[in-house]
């Protein structure tokens, strides 16, 4: 590996926090002016449409941990939901906080994963959870994979990001090659994109030498640009469509009192960031597609998280 490409690597895996926060950045980095002014708006809806309860999720366990600022875990999920389609959680992150140490682990499961799914009795790809049974499925299957505790869970609708982008008068992406995604065409540069094409451009995944890997890679581009732009000037005077589009698309267990608290007491966590994708073979069984996470891959993964508020 060459100079340039380790540079771009440590470049990308540096704005992961970034993509993997944004919904607490869309809610404290579009400013902390406006947050003052919209503080009523924004927090009703925090809490009356994107909070969503989780059974699976002992909240009380969790306001122990915050209060003590200990190390927590939050389960990220990017769903590509559209309508009526619940959709698969095609992004999983496990997203580990440690403000004592200034530090942030982020532990990305891959959606083929072939695994136990809690709660549906069937052995199938962990993102297959998410469609089976919603958030409280996804949360448990996580959990069990792992053998770990999942604190707060964020859920994303990727199809949300149309809206999203049209509502910040679109974004600006650096494409690395030209590609075409259905009746878009993407060349190489810097262009910039409309809802339509930002969702096109995130979407494509085959044609992509690094498979799921580039196609998240354009995720975290147009998140980005969506967080650049809402904290513009413009951004500012159309904060209430931002509001409606985050309330149509994002849930998680979050109240807007956690995440103030996760923006203020853990936003040291952000120093520091050390990034692992689980590793498995690819296979086929029968006609599926599956990666499957040898025992002692697994176990490691759960030490890496069980173990990382712990190491220096």
């Amino acid at each position: 590996m060459n100079r340039r490409e380790r540079k771009r690597i440590k470049r990308k895996k540096g704005r992961w926090w970034k993509v993997s926060l944004f919904i607490l950045a869309l809610f404290v980095v579009v400013g902390g002016s406006v947050l003052y002014t919209a503080y009523n708006s924004v927090k009703s809806t925090v809490d009356e449409d994107v909070h969503e309860t989780v059974d699976s999720i002992d909240n009380d366990v969790t306001k122990k941990k915050v209060e003590d600022q200990e190390p927590l875990n939050i389960l990220l999920l990017g769903v590509d939901e559209r309508e009526n389609d619940r959709g698969r959680s095609d992004t999983m992150i496990v997203l580990t906080l440690d403000p004592n140490n200034e530090k942030m682990q982020m532990v990305s499961v891959p959606r083929d994963t072939r695994t136990d799914i809690i709660g549906h009795g069937t052995v199938d790809k962990i993102n297959h959870s998410y469609a089976f049974g919603g958030s409280d499925m996804a949360v448990d299957t996580v959990e069990n994979f792992l053998d770990i505790e999942i604190d707060y869970f964020s859920r994303v609708n990727m199809e949300g990001l149309q809206q999203l982008v049209n509502a910040v008068d679109g974004v600006t992406v650096d494409n690395e090659f030209a590609f075409d995604n259905g009746s878009y065409s993407f060349p190489e540069g810097e262009q910039h994109l409309d809802g339509r094409e930002a969702l096109a451009y995130v979407r494509m995944r085959k044609d992509d030498p690094q498979g799921d890997a580039g196609r998240n890679e354009r995720q975290r581009q147009v998140i980005e640009g969506v967080i650049s732009e809402g904290a513009s000037f413009s951004g500012v005077n159309k904060f209430n469509d931002i509001l409606q589009v985050l309330g149509d698309n994002v849930s998680t267990n979050m109240q807007f009192s956690d995440m103030r608290t996760l923006a203020t007491d853990y936003r040291a966590a952000r120093k520091n960031i050390d990034t692992y994708q689980v590793e498995g073979d690819g296979t086929y069984i029968g006609d599926t597609w599956y990666l499957l996470v040898p025992d002692g891959e697994v176990q490691k993964v759960h030490q890496m998280i069980q173990d990382y508020a712990e190491t220096s």
